[in-house]
């Protein structure tokens, strides 16, 4: 029976590979970070995630990652928002911020809209044979 080892990627120690991809060290102090962000939070529910990292020294990425993972919710921390994945502005569901999403949004409405022209023309120009499409025909002999 082989084990599965693997360095940690936090600290570099050897353990047995596991669903959490750390070591057991590692994985109590992600532990203990998130404790110290739930009592912060009991005792000051609107901070920050700048005034939470502040207070627990848990860095916001960490905190990001909780949020993220759904360890820490809207209900528990109404001013915790997480930075978008695109611009950094703030979040307060999800990973991008409406701005970005309303982007995001607009632009896949215009690919639809030019996929569908395209096809539109396609379709007008029936089955007509132009002479780029013979080469790619030679290409796939």
């Amino acid at each position: 029976m082989a084990m599965n080892l693997d360095n940690c990627p936090q600290c570099g120690k050897l353990y047995v590979k596991n669903s959490y991809n750390a070591c057991p060290a590692c994985l109590r102090a992600v532990e203990d970070q998130y404790q110290a962000c739930v009592q912060f939070l009991r005792r000051n529910r609107t901070s920050s995630i700048y005034e939470l990292s502040e207070a627990t020294g848990v860095s916001v990425r960490q905190i990001t990652k909780f949020i993220r993972e759904g360890r820490i919710t809207n209900r528990e921390a109404p001013n915790v928002q997480t930075p978008c994945e695109v611009c950094n502005g703030p979040v307060k569901d999800g990973h991008i911020c409406d701005t970005c999403r309303m982007k995001l949004s607009r632009d896949v409405n215009h690919l639809k809209e030019d996929v569908k022209r395209r096809d539109e023309e396609r379709q007008k120009l029936g089955n007509t044979f132009q002479i780029k499409d013979r080469g790619d025909d030679k290409k796939r002999l």
